[in-house]
């Protein structure tokens, strides 16, 4: 299944642009969405990881996107710990649960792990992240 995935946060001033996934199957819940997804993504972070990129060079659009985003690099990795799945799968459920983003299927929040999505191929997923604010507060 092919999902188009945007990253938006708050107060961000430039555009999100869309990635498209290919999905092993067809998830029925976001808890199965949010899985795959995540499973997805560090099965690609293990190809970088372990990849053999003698030489990079960066295209002028990627220093120009870099330079927008305040951050121009290789993305390299320099860790030689493999990633684990399930516990990046265990953060990214609890990250939900906590309210640390909030996901949209065509426009519609999806307000729980275990509700049913009807999916379809094509569809644009949103997941909004938010941020903690510092401060005293807490402690009082």
């Amino acid at each position: 299944m092919k999902l188009t995935a945007l990253v938006k946060s708050p107060g961000r001033k430039r555009g999100v642009a869309g990635r498209e996934l290919d999905l092993p199957g067809m998830p029925r819940t976001l808890r199965e969405l949010i899985e795959q997804i995540v499973r997805l993504m560090v099965s690609e972070y293990e190809e970088r990881r372990t990849g053999d990129d003698l030489l990079r060079a960066l295209t002028e659009q990627q220093i120009d996107s870099g330079a927008e985003d305040g951050k121009v690099g290789f993305k390299a990795i320099y860790g030689e710990q493999p990633a684990d799945e399930d516990s990046a799968v265990a953060a990214a459920l609890l990250g939900f649960e906590d309210g640390l983003y909030r996901v949209f299927v065509r426009q519609e929040e999806v307000t729980g792990l275990d509700v049913p999505l009807t999916l379809a191929d094509g569809d644009e997923v949103v997941f909004m992240r938010f941020t903690m604010l510092a401060g005293g507060l807490w402690g009082r």
